[in-house]
């Protein structure tokens, strides 16, 4: 059966995730992170894709991006895989693939959504039961966001930026907001429309995104989800 065309719009934020094969790791110790941030930033760079939020798991990743032209996501993302995985492997003397099939993606509507989705990604380690606060994670935007340190790899999305009129206030009105935490709807809903690769958002958004694209923005409800693990979430 053929692969559904990703959506994919300009200036609409998307959130991406890649796994490991059969649920394996993809990073091995900091040195993989690491080397893996570093081509992040050169492929994000290279292919003009803002990084929102991101972090990093055992055996995958999470990010929220921004692209300015299509199929830069898809490019940005390749360009990634075809550094890291071939590195990977010499590192640690194995072949094959690393990952579980293509990556995943779904846009995600710049209002309520989309932060939302910011905290979804941060407190992964605290749902997987990793870290008792987001911020006890070392390998995640949280740091940035909070502005507990500079990451040149994060680039604050505008509606981010409207959580207050400074940096300070931003941050206090961001710890609060990742305090409340994402309701089970909430993450049944992202990890449903990351799934079958659908736009997250109310039904307007929705509209707007099948108009644009001549291509269905909404969820199948008959395609729900399995519940896994909380590791791999």
């Amino acid at each position: 059966m053929p692969r559904g065309l990703r959506l994919d719009l300009p200036h609409i934020p998307h959130h991406v995730t890649q796994r490991g094969v059969n649920r394996g790791a993809i990073f091995v110790d900091d040195d993989d992170r690491q080397h893996y941030l570093m081509l992040l930033t050169e492929s994000a760079r290279d292919n003009d894709m803002a990084i929102h939020a991101y972090v990093l798991m055992g055996n995958h990743v999470h990010l929220l991006v921004s692209t300015t032209r299509p199929g830069a996501l898809s490019d940005a993302m390749r360009q990634l895989g075809q550094n890291y995985v071939p590195a990977f492997n010499r590192r640690h003397r194995r072949t094959g693939t690393l990952w579980e099939g293509r990556f995943k993606s779904c846009l995600v509507s710049t209002d309520h959504y989309l932060l939302t989705v910011y905290r979804y990604i941060e407190l992964n380690p605290v749902r997987a039961a990793m870290v008792q606060a987001p911020e006890d994670h070392p390998w995640s935007s949280v740091h940035a966001n909070l502005g507990l340190r500079n990451d040149p790899l994060v680039t604050p999305h505008d509606t981010f930026l409207t959580m207050g009129t400074d940096p300070q206030q931003r941050a206090v009105a961001y710890r609060s907001w990742l305090r409340a935490g994402v309701s089970e709807d909430e993450i049944s809903a992202i990890r449903l429309h990351l799934k079958q690769g659908r736009a997250l958002g109310d039904r307007r958004f929705q509209a707007m995104v099948e108009k644009t694209l001549g291509q269905p923005a909404s969820t199948n409800p008959h395609g729900r989800p399995q519940s896994r693990s909380r590791h791999t979430e």
